[in-house]
């Protein structure tokens, strides 16, 4: 089976994670800071607060940015569930922004125009979730303005983005009030499970330091009261155990060290794709001269106004040959548990016709030519029967 993305994990990845397991520390140690420091300034940030899964950093951005009871949260439809759950786990309401038929991120007209009807109804929302599909930067420029004229917070969703960059700039260095990055395992750069959220904001970053450790503040300089003793510390807020641990930032540190080298063989095998997909009755994904893809994944939409066969075909047809793709997304605002909100199939029309159609074909470093071209020869014959 040819998965549809996966892990590369080098021998200095395994010698780093030994070095740590054989140190003092395996938890809360000296690495976590050092990974911290270096995956800021590899993105042209002030400061980056590691956690234990991206799902966990978007929860506590939510928090940090004061979303709670009665707030009102807007993210797109086409990304996982964990996107728009985070709001809900803060006592926020959540709703969606359709997608743009062509980048598959949230669509600015759609997006302004919910914010005009909402402004005449009293209803804007306190904060926006743009999710970068597949590694795809969204147009954050235009999403700050729109958030410093109607008065909301952005967090963004950069899970699929690490490496990716925008009008220049690392994706998470500015627009956002912060950006969450996820290292699952079949991620950019993994920490076998963990995440990160990078923000300009020191203020910020401290309380996102004290939600990821149960609220506790540990540093003399924030305490409310007076320091009793070098083992003093404070519970200021109600946080969570989502800490990273030594053992997993050791991994991030060294595969961050070359995720120059994974991105151009993502990028390169992308470029490939264009290539002998050409011709065949597929949408291939977009390229934007302002903004460089990640390339997370890899997705096609089958043109049925150029085909008789449908997407289940092709992916029936792709995995009894040994070739593991996927979809992304099933459109939240479908999920059953969603439907209970009062969303329904109609609603966000361009995801869901997005949806209908895609397919995530492999995509990751180790992918080797022949199997890439193993993938198009099969993908061209489902497409042709």
């Amino acid at each position: 089976m040819i998965p549809y993305s996966r892990q590369e994990v080098s021998e200095e990845d395994i010698q780093a994670v030994c070095r740590v397991l054989r140190s003092d520390f395996l938890t809360q140690g000296p690495t976590i800071d050092v990974f911290e420091r270096a995956f800021a300034g590899r993105h042209q940030v002030a400061h980056a607060v590691a956690v234990n899964n991206a799902t966990s950093g978007l929860h506590i951005a939510c928090l940090a940015l004061d979303v709670g009871a009665g707030s009102r949260v807007w993210t797109s439809p086409n990304s996982f569930v964990a996107s728009a759950n985070c709001a809900l786990y803060c006592g926020a309401t959540i709703d969606f922004v359709d997608i743009d038929p062509r980048t598959r991120n949230m669509s600015l007209p759609a997006l302004e125009d919910k914010l005009l009807r909402a402004k005449n109804a009293g209803t804007l929302p306190q904060m926006v979730i743009p999710v970068d599909f597949a590694g795809l930067p969204c147009d954050l420029r235009e999403i700050r303005e729109l958030a410093d004229h109607f008065g909301f917070k952005v967090l963004e969703d950069a899970s699929h983005a690490t490496g990716a960059s925008y009008l220049d700039r690392p994706t998470g260095s500015e627009y956002a009030d912060a950006t969450v990055f996820s290292f699952h395992a079949v991620k950019i750069v993994t920490t076998a499970e963990g995440g990160i959220v990078t923000t300009r904001d020191q203020r910020l970053a401290d309380r996102l330091r004290a939600l990821r450790s149960h609220g506790v503040v540990r540093d003399s300089r924030q305490f409310e009261r007076a320091c009793e003793g070098a083992w003093y510390y404070e519970q200021q807020l109600l946080g969570f155990n989502f800490r990273m641990t030594d053992v997993q930032a050791a991994l991030g540190q060294s595969q961050l060290a070359r995720l120059d080298e994974m991105h151009l063989r993502r990028e390169m095998l992308a470029e490939r794709y264009d290539r002998l997909l050409e011709g065949l009755p597929v949408i291939r994904p977009p390229r934007l001269a302002d903004r460089k893809s990640s390339w997370h994944l890899y997705v096609i939409e089958v043109d049925e106004t150029r085909t008789r066969c449908t997407r289940a075909d092709v992916f029936d047809q792709l995995r009894k040959s040994g070739i593991g793709a996927n979809v992304h997304y099933i459109p939240i605002h479908t999920q059953p548990f969603y439907a209970r909100l009062g969303f329904q199939r109609g609603d966000f029309p361009a995801c869901e016709h997005y949806y209908s159609r895609a397919i995530s074909i492999p995509l990751y470093p180790a992918l080797r030519l022949d199997e890439q071209d193993w993938v198009v020869e099969v993908l061209s014959g489902a497409l042709a029967s």
